[in-house]
């Protein structure tokens, strides 16, 4: 499964690395004499770590902690759900409701990590497509998790085909049971590559030109960024952008949280971060700037508290601090967004009244810390003489359905906003530059990626990267993209497969436990 992970790897080893894993099962199931209860979960759980462990190394570089606890819980996470479908298969004793309810356990299991605070969907194995991404424009239909299915099934079949003896009551001759088995694995994998290689080949996009400028600072995340005066950061900023802008450039894009004043959304305007901006526009009125910031809101009386909420220290007055991308043009007010969603361990930890003391082991990346507040809505800005457009920012361009969301509100084209710099020069800002591809194919939209230290670039409908720049090297590109209001498949019914295999996984748990403890209660009265 390493061997087969972006940007390096070569996925077509992922149709296969689950076989060891299900034959260790396999043996467990039909031994059991031979293995102490939950074996299963020991056996497995190496398997999951040193995946876990090869692929998302590099959190190291920002917190050794937060590494340890993300690869350590995320693979037992992943142990957990391979030992419930252990569960099922002996409890239905049925092999065919078993291996359907793997799939559908790890499908539900990747849903539930893209829809809680604590998520960390980067091994989503719909992911491992990023680099060889013509091979999933089908994603378009599906989403990422599609390609999770796709996987799944194929190890399946894979394993079927290899260890025969699991499905030996069916009865057919061995050669023919083999013929079928090759049969359906060639049809299951190569027909979706004919699909998706007809799809990009087949996909025009529409002329709407939008001109674009991004800018890569590359302010050093430990030592420059969170100290570097707001004046500083703007000159920069300007400074690698400004060759590049004329007054027919529709945008200027620049990193997630390039601006540090900590600025009070109560009375914005009065800040210098924003004067700068001001200038910039008033220099061209056709330009509309968009970047990343920190700011906080003050809760005035009877307003809402969230509950990410802080206090004063000295008076009953309640603030948030939010990870904001800013859009700054010729009209009147500037138009927010804050990231929603954030960081596990960095930016977010459970605000639950009894968990708001684990925000002080909160991870310390140089900017706020603790949990930071949140958008309800995917904010769509409103421009001066161009489309719609919003911003998606870092963590954010992970989440299939979540970043839909903005396009079903209206976005025509896409920023990503990041910063990649705390992990060095790792498969960390590589990977997660890949995955904006698959965003761009399930939405079908244009994007423009602003990285702090790299990798920035341009990414087009098909998912094509353009313009693409070297890691912690300062610079600013130009390009035009096309805009595009039409809706996918994917976009207007979003991880809709996911919620199938959630339902369906559901009751097969259910069947199982009736049937477990139907099973006890009748062992209690013999």
């Amino acid at each position: 499964m390493a061997a087969g992970w972006p940007m390096r790897g070569f996925p077509g080893l992922l149709f296969a690395g689950f076989i060891p894993l299900l034959i260790i099962e396999d043996f467990i199931y039909r031994y059991p004499q031979k293995f102490i209860k939950f074996s299963l979960l020991f056996y497995s759980y190496p398997a999951f770590l040193i995946w876990n462990g090869l692929t998302t190394w590099w959190i190291y570089n920002s917190t050794g902690v937060g590494a340890i606890v993300a690869i350590g819980v995320n693979a037992l996470f992943m142990t957990i759900i391979f030992q419930l479908f252990h569960f099922t298969r002996r409890k239905l004793k049925n092999n065919l409701s078993a291996y359907v309810a793997l799939v559908f356990y790890w499908m539900a299991f990747e849903y539930l990590h893209l829809n809680w605070d604590l998520n960390w969907p980067w091994l989503n194995i719909g992911n491992g497509f990023s680099s060889y991404y013509r091979w999933v424009e089908w994603y378009e239909i599906t989403g990422a998790l599609g390609g999770t299915l796709w996987v799944l099934v194929a190890n399946i079949l894979f394993f079927l085909l290899i260890y025969p003896g699991t499905f030996s009551k069916l009865r057919f001759p061995l050669k023919i049971r083999d013929v079928i088995l090759i049969t359906a694995i060639l049809c299951w994998i190569i027909i979706p590559l004919i699909i998706s290689n007809s799809i990009y080949h087949s996909y025009k996009e529409k002329s709407n030109p939008v001109t674009i400028v991004v800018v890569q600072p590359n302010l050093d995340p430990y030592k420059e960024q969170y100290t570097v005066p707001p004046v500083e950061v703007v000159g920069k900023i300007m400074k690698l952008a400004e060759p590049y802008i004329d007054g027919n450039t529709n945008f200027l894009v620049a990193p997630e949280s390039a601006i540090q004043e900590y600025m009070w959304e109560n009375d914005i305007n009065t800040f210098k971060s924003i004067a700068l901006l001001n200038n910039i526009v008033t220099k061209y009125p056709n330009l509309n700037v968009l970047v990343g910031g920190s700011t906080r809101h003050e809760f005035g009386p009877g307003e809402e508290v969230s509950n990410t909420a802080r206090k004063y220290t000295d008076a009953d007055i309640y603030y948030d601090e939010y990870n904001t991308a800013m859009l700054v043009n010729s009209r009147d007010s500037i138009q927010l967004y804050h990231k929603s969603k954030l960081t596990p361990g960095v930016e977010i930890l459970p605000t639950y009244k009894h968990f708001k003391l684990l925000e002080k082991l909160a991870i310390n990346l140089g900017g706020t810390v603790g949990s930071l507040g949140k958008d309800k809505i995917r904010r769509v800005f409103t421009t001066v003489n161009t489309v719609k457009v919003s911003a998606a920012i870092c963590y954010e361009s992970i989440f299939g359905e979540f970043f839909s969301e903005f396009v079903k509100n209206g976005a025509e084209v896409i920023m990503i906003i990041t910063n990649d710099g705390w992990w060095g020069n790792t498969a960390g800002h590589r990977q997660h530059f890949s995955f904006a591809s698959l965003r761009a194919i399930e939405t079908r939209r244009s994007i423009a990626r602003s990285a702090n230290t790299g990798i920035s670039a341009f990414i087009d409908q098909r998912g094509d990267p353009h313009q693409s720049t070297a890691y912690w090297v300062p610079g600013a590109i130009k390009g035009v993209v096309n805009a595009n209001d039409q809706l996918t498949f994917y976009v207007r019914h979003g991880d809709y497969l996911a919620r199938i295999a959630t339902i369906c996984g559901g009751i097969l748990l259910l069947l199982s436990l009736v049937i477990h403890f139907i099973s006890k209660k009748r062992q209690f009265y013999k």
